[in-house]
């Protein structure tokens, strides 16, 4: 049987919505929030939360790099994104901001329960999460980078 790339048309989504949400603050590339809404759809998240200067479907580039995935994965823009962090941690949410800080640990060091409602915030791509955001999640984790045995990173080309 030949295998041949199918789209959302021949594809059975899950009705599964996991208690994860992505608060999505001054991503400025749209391209960028087109990957999130595909790794979201994928991923089971139950809800995208725009805000900042982060651009909004509906939005050729976006739904280009999403492959549509802006239709199936719930979303809306928040003006307040502090406002919506007060929400969200009163309805039981940890915010996790996803930035390299002081304090950060490792994700692989990080620990959740199987139904512990969980807003992941990521930032800016120049800036990363401002301060402020920082100040106001409850836990901030870093995804490591890889090394070679001299301590050097290794770039995608030594891959």
């Amino acid at each position: 049987m030949r295998n041949v790339q199918l789209d959302h048309h021949h594809h059975s989504p899950i009705c599964k919505k996991y208690p994860l949400s992505f608060l999505v603050h001054d991503i400025d590339v749209p391209m960028n929030i087109g990957s999130l809404f595909r790794i979201a759809d994928a991923l089971g998240v139950e809800k995208i939360y725009l805000s900042g200067s982060s651009p909004i479907p509906p939005n050729s580039k976006i739904r280009k790099t999403s492959r549509a995935a802006e239709k199936y994965v719930p979303f809306s823009y928040e003006k307040d994104p502090f406002a919506l962090i007060q929400k969200l941690k009163s309805e039981g949410y940890t915010i996790i901001s996803l930035e390299i800080a002081s304090a950060s640990t490792d994700i692989q060091e990080l620990s959740v329960s199987n139904h512990e409602k969980i807003c992941l915030v990521l930032g800016s791509e120049n800036g990363g999460i401002s301060q402020e955001l920082l100040d106001v999640s409850d836990k901030t984790v870093h995804i490591p980078m890889l090394i070679d045995e001299c301590g050097n990173r290794l770039r995608d080309s030594n891959l």
